[in-house]
């Protein structure tokens, strides 16, 4: 396994634009190699309408510089919106980000299956456990693996407990639905934890890796302070057992990217010697 970290971790937002080299200079500097990359970092949307070629070509030289490689690139949408419309727009652009991703380095977009809020992609909706929310939320994955089919791609999916795809088993659901290996698993072991099983985390831990182990594309590092809602807390700051965690990882097979999130700029140092303790690179 290779330890990585999201390259938005060192976004200013009080700088006036982007500076990828800067950005990439302090991935280096955490001697870290694999960058999970947003369109955020040049300035754009992230889910854009158009990326201009010569920041593609920036983007890949710059990393190629350092030795880094892009291990994802984020294309996430409300893929169970309840307007249409919405969807048909996350599509449109998923395909911008689809169509850019070898030239970027990676064959990995990571997605969002969504949620019925219209407020956040990321918040919790009581109708996210009806059939119509599943229904729709099919309907845009079966279009999203036809572009990934087309530009020869992967598509990177995680249960998170506020969305349509919420547990470990709704996530087998849809891959045994969809049948495709255009489909890979995002495994964020702070992101399955439904309130009160926090206790029985390894428990569920055991069951995700049963269900999925031989399906992850990449696994991300982060922790959480509650159950019931998707963990944003730096790796090793919170409940998450992450001795556990890595060794499921490592048992399962997998080895490729941890990448840390859900941190500050000012963490990552800690949060890279915490994962090195786990003799992760």
């Amino acid at each position: 396994m290779q330890i990585g970290i999201f390259a938005t971790t060192f976004l200013n937002p009080h700088e006036p634009g982007p500076d990828v080299d800067g950005l990439l200079d302090q991935v280096a500097g955490l001697s870290v190699a694999a960058v999970s990359f947003d369109t955020l970092c040049l300035g754009l949307p992230s889910m854009p309408d158009a990326i201009p070629p010569e920041q593609i070509i920036q983007t890949r030289e710059a990393l190629l510089a350092r030795s880094q490689w892009m291990s994802s690139l984020s294309a996430t949408f409300n893929m169970a919106h309840p307007d249409p419309a919405e969807r048909a727009t996350g599509l449109r652009r998923l395909e911008v980000l689809a169509a850019s991703a070898h030239a970027f380095g990676t064959d990995l977009l990571t997605l969002c299956t969504g949620t019925r809020s219209t407020e956040s992609m990321w918040r919790f909706h009581p109708d996210n456990a009806s059939e119509a929310a599943w229904v729709d939320m099919r309907a845009t994955m079966e279009e999203a693996i036809a572009i990934a089919e087309r530009y020869d791609i992967r598509l990177g999916i995680e249960p998170e407990v506020a969305n349509v795809v919420a547990s470990p088993q709704a996530t087998r659901r849809l891959l045994d639905e969809m049948r495709s290996d255009r489909l890979t698993i995002v495994m964020d072991g702070a992101n399955i934890f439904p309130a009160g099983t926090l206790p029985r985390q390894r428990e569920i831990l055991d069951e995700a890796f049963d269900l999925l182990g031989g399906d992850i594309g990449i696994a991300h590092a982060k922790d959480l302070t509650r159950d019931g809602a998707a963990g944003n807390a730096a790796a090793g700051t919170g409940l998450l057992d992450y001795a556990y965690y890595i060794h499921l990882l490592r048992q399962s097979g997998f080895n490729g990217a941890v990448v840390l999130h859900g941190l500050s700029a000012a963490q990552a140092p800690g949060c890279v010697d915490f994962l090195n303790a786990f003799d992760i690179s």
